[in-house]
C-alpha cells in the first residue's frame, strides 16, 4: 500500500463536503487566510521595531566555560 492516489483524495474530499457543507468549509478558509494575514503583519511590525544604525551600545556576549562565565571585551590592536 504505497501514497494514496488522487482518487483516494478526491473521496475524502467529497466526504468531508457532506460532513460539514461548503458554507461551513468556506468560513473556516476565511478565517484560516486572515490569520495567515494577520501572523505576516505581526512579523513585519517585529521586523520594523529594531534600531537600524549599529551605533547603539551593546552589551558584550558572555562565554560558558567550564560552568563559569567568562565576560571580556574585544579592543583593536594598534600598530608597534
Amino acid at each position: 500500500m504505497g501514497s494514496f492516489s488522487i482518487w483516494h483524495w478526491l473521496i475524502v474530499l467529497v466526504i468531508i463536503v457532506l460532513i460539514f457543507g461548503t458554507k461551513k468549509l468556506t468560513n473556516v478558509g476565511k478565517d484560516l487566510g486572515g490569520a495567515v494575514k494577520g501572523f505576516k503583519e505581526g512579523i513585519k511590525d517585529v521586523g520594523g521595531d529594531k534600531p537600524a544604525d549599529a551605533a547603539t551600545p551593546q552589551s558584550p556576549p558572555q562565554q560558558v566555560a567550564g560552568g563559569q562565565t567568562i565576560e571580556g571585551e574585544v579592543k583593536e590592536k594598534t600598530k608597534s
